[in-house]
């Protein structure tokens, strides 16, 4: 899903007045689009050959805190700039916003002109490198779940979240008629992504009251991740527009389920061929995807960071509610962390149920495609299947429970540093143990209910 706009078809829209402003972003740790609005006469003049931005961009938190302790950027070295070098195939228009375009950026050392490593692009677009080089074309498609309420973001501010008010009053998984109620939002989601050139295959009630979730056609791992921030971005904006906000917090509240961001992968020929499937064996499932996955799932609890990034993450892993607890695979089953979708057919994929919709997908589809392509080049046997109630299986590997846990596994990971580099490593479980540091020190209303009066 490219963009939709070459820079000529740009300098006719300003000349024409359709557009009159460019969004210039790039992502962040966070996977949030971050960069600045030019006038669209000095984009097409020269703003679309680079811009910059401070480098600190990639060491702050959720609040924008400048966290110390980086390696990349920091008191000590000046907080420099980086070179934000828009990526024109990614131009494209934002229709829900008036007269306005936007471009996905590269972030590049501000000496070398080289991408910084550190960048959540630039660590996807090396593991892509890696599987072209190899032969493949990975394909992906995550699916994004959130919450929609009735409240605005700035009520909320003023009135503190007490009074969330979820859009539905009641579970709407597939219900037609709760999400024709909800269609001013839906409805605006849909044709506007899809005038932005992401094309929307559906959208859908949720397991909850007030949940939702939007499908997009099944993509290259790059174009995919930049499809999921700019629907991520898409939502909060036409929500707000409304008078509304959404969340994709994995568990925003503890009886209810939490928002996942399922990935679907598989591998293709570089001419076009499934690489996944193999007609004449059980399942459909080739020798190459059985590698895949058992890569996966070798590597699974070192990566589990790169899928649940901070500590609300893991509270998404509960028993009975459709998040897995358990890192195992098996074939049309809701309940394990990898399940087969499409056997016996060309779109035999993995679908990967750990993430939250609070992922980054850069960094998510990078680790999941760099440990499959260890499974291949390693020839790795895949594990038996498991069936049944994976929840309640016993002996199976388990998920990590706590990012505390992730964080660790990822630091130790020879593998993991092997495929992403220690500067990268190190980068990631720094902005993890940082927040579990902030997770730690704050009192929560849990903490206020429990022992006020008890204590």
């Amino acid at each position: 899903m490219p963009g939709n706009l070459t820079l000529d078809a740009l300098k006719e829209a300003l000349e024409a007045g359709e557009i009159d402003t460019v969004i210039v972003a790039a992502i962040d740790m966070q996977g949030r689009l971050m960069g600045k609005r030019f006038h669209a006469a000095h984009f097409v003049d020269s703003g679309w050959r680079e811009t910059h931005c401070c480098n600190y961009l990639l060491t702050v938190d959720m609040e924008m805190h400048t966290v110390p302790g980086y390696a990349a950027a920091s008191w000590e070295k000046g907080y420099g700039d980086y070179v934000v070098k828009p990526d024109l195939d990614t131009l494209r228009r934002v229709p829900w916003l008036e007269g306005t375009a936007l471009v996905l950026c590269d972030l590049l050392d501000h000496h070398t002109h080289e991408e910084v490593p550190q960048s959540p692009r630039a660590i996807l677009k090396r593991q892509v490198a890696r599987a072209r080089a190899m032969g493949f074309e990975p394909m992906m498609a995550t699916e994004l779940e959130f919450y929609v309420f009735e409240n605005s973001y700035e009520a909320l501010r003023d009135d503190g979240v007490g009074g969330l008010r979820p859009i539905s009053g009641y579970n709407e998984d597939y219900h037609i008629f709760q999400t024709s109620k909800e269609e001013p939002l839906m409805r605006a989601l849909r044709n506007g992504l899809y005038g932005a050139g992401i094309i929307v295959e559906n959208t859908k009630g949720e397991a909850d009251s007030g949940q939702a979730e939007v499908n997009v056609r099944y993509t290259d791992a790059l174009q995919m991740a930049d499809a999921h921030v700019i629907i991520k971005n898409a939502t909060k904006e036409i929500a707000h527009s409304l008078g509304k906000s959404v969340t994709f917090m994995a568990k925003y509240a503890t009886e209810k389920a939490g928002s996942s961001s399922h990935v679907h992968q598989s591998l293709w020929s570089l001419d076009g061929a499934a690489a996944f499937h193999d007609p004449e064996v059980p399942h459909g499932m080739s020798v190459a995807m059985k590698h895949f996955l058992a890569g996966q799932l070798a590597h699974v609890r070192d990566l589990t960071l790169f899928l649940a990034p901070y500590v609300n993450s893991y509270k998404r892993f509960t028993v009975g509610l459709f998040a897995p607890t358990k890192a195992v695979w098996s074939r049309d089953n809701r309940t394990a962390g990898f399940r087969i979708c499409g056997e016996n057919t060309k779109a035999v994929r993995v679908e990967c149920r750990i993430g939250g919709a609070d992922l980054n997908p850069y960094l998510t589809c990078a680790a999941l495609l760099a440990a499959g392509l260890d499974g291949i080049e390693k020839k790795m046997e895949l594990e038996p299947e498991l069936r049944g109630d994976m929840y309640n299986a016993e002996n199976a590997r388990e998920i990590p429970t706590t990012l505390r846990e992730a964080a660790d596994l990822a630091a130790t990971s020879t593998w993991l540093r092997g495929a992403f580099g220690d500067e990268v490593v190190d980068h990631y479980v720094h902005a993890a143990r940082w927040e579990v540091s902030e997770s730690e020190r704050a009192v929560t209303d849990w903490d206020v209910r429990r022992g006020l009066e008890r204590a």
